[in-house]
């Protein structure tokens, strides 16, 4: 029983957007402290903090979202952030400037909380369909519900 108890907290932790893409944001930034001190490793790397520590911000302001489109659009850019990180990372490795298995991790939960992401913003839209059908269909009955004649 303990067993399946601590399975379960753990499925919770990893679907956990808002502390993954906390951690990931505090794993950038311990990449960027890493860094040789060269001038094209702090360019990229200041580049790969700003996206990579971002994606957090924009699901926290997804979360208070005051509308479903509102929120699709901030989880869109968190996509967006997260794209330009892993374009970032790409850079690091290819330049020679980190071991590619150095970074696999980081970019394995980049394309995770991407997964993630996508599958919320396609929730939400779904969601978003159903309501205005709903809605539509709604505002074409031949009386109003709550009129008083």
């Amino acid at each position: 029983m303990m067993n399946e108890e601590v399975e379960t907290m753990n499925d919770i932790e990893r679907r956990d957007l808002r502390k993954r893409t906390k951690l990931f944001a505090l794993r950038i930034v311990k990449l960027y402290a890493s860094l040789p001190r060269s001038t094209e490793a702090q360019v990229i790397g200041k580049q790969v903090v700003r996206s990579g520590t971002s994606v957090g911000a924009h699901y926290r302001e997804a979360k208070r979202a005051r509308s479903t489109a509102e929120f699709i659009s901030k989880i869109e850019v968190a996509l967006q952030e997260l794209d330009e990180t892993i374009y970032w990372l790409e850079l690091l490795t290819e330049s020679g400037i980190v071991p590619e298995a150095r970074l696999t991790s980081l970019k394995g939960e980049a394309e995770e909380l991407i997964k993630m992401l996508v599958s919320s913003a396609k929730t939400a839209k779904s969601a978003s369909k159903r309501l205005s059908s709903i809605l539509v269909h709604s505002s074409s009955l031949p009386y109003a519900p709550f009129s008083r004649n």
